[in-house]
């Protein structure tokens, strides 16, 4: 192995790890240094304004049912991305919200995908999902490969769960890093919604 396999290898692990030890907690960390271009409200969400936004990456692959998705196909519309894993406390309880407003606004411009992570199968992924009534596909990404395509210094997912709202250009628009509720999962979605 080379010494340069060898150090994308080790930065790879590095981040993984980084990835492990934010799992399952509560906001409270920034997207990282320099002039990140977004502003966290009193509500703990981040947003940046529509002029400043980010491109969001490739999120495309696999779901936990074995269908291939690529959310890029939904520009257009605005995409709610939800982070979580079966294991995940704050993912169950928030679950039910998502569940409801996914349905609520299913025909009003607005998908919902999920990116299940660190499941080590989907199985436990599926059973979740039934529990829960989540209709909306969920890409599988047991190792957090498509956490790591968020750009530093972005609205990018740190914690899981995470939330995040991609515009109708494709740009991210805000992000949660905790669980949420009906309510403030609205708080989110609707001045975006309503952009033109």
């Amino acid at each position: 192995m080379s010494t340069r396999s060898r150090a994308v290898l080790l930065s790879a692990v590095a981040a993984v790890a980084a990835l492990t030890l934010s799992a399952c907690g509560k906001g409270g960390i920034s997207g990282g240094g320099g002039d990140t271009n977004f502003v966290t409200g009193n509500n703990g969400i981040d947003t940046v304004a529509a002029g400043k936004r980010a491109t969001a990456p490739d999120l495309s692959g696999k779901t936990i049912d074995g269908k291939t998705l690529d959310v890029a196909d939904y520009k257009g519309k605005v995409v709610v991305i939800n982070v979580w894993g079966s294991w995940c406390g704050p993912c169950r309880s928030e679950a039910e919200y998502f569940a409801k407003v996914s349905k609520e606004y299913e025909n009003k411009g607005v998908q919902f995908v999920g990116i299940n992570t660190r499941d080590n199968s989907t199985t436990p992924a599926v059973a979740f999902e039934k529990e829960h009534g989540v209709e909306y596909p969920s890409l599988y990404d047991p190792t957090g490969k498509l956490m790591l395509r968020f750009k530093k210094g972005t609205l990018n997912p740190q914690l899981i769960p995470s939330t995040l709202i991609i515009d109708r250009h494709g740009k991210v628009a805000a992000r949660a890093l905790e669980a949420l509720d009906d309510t403030t999962l609205l708080k989110m979605i609707k001045p975006v919604l309503a952009e033109k």
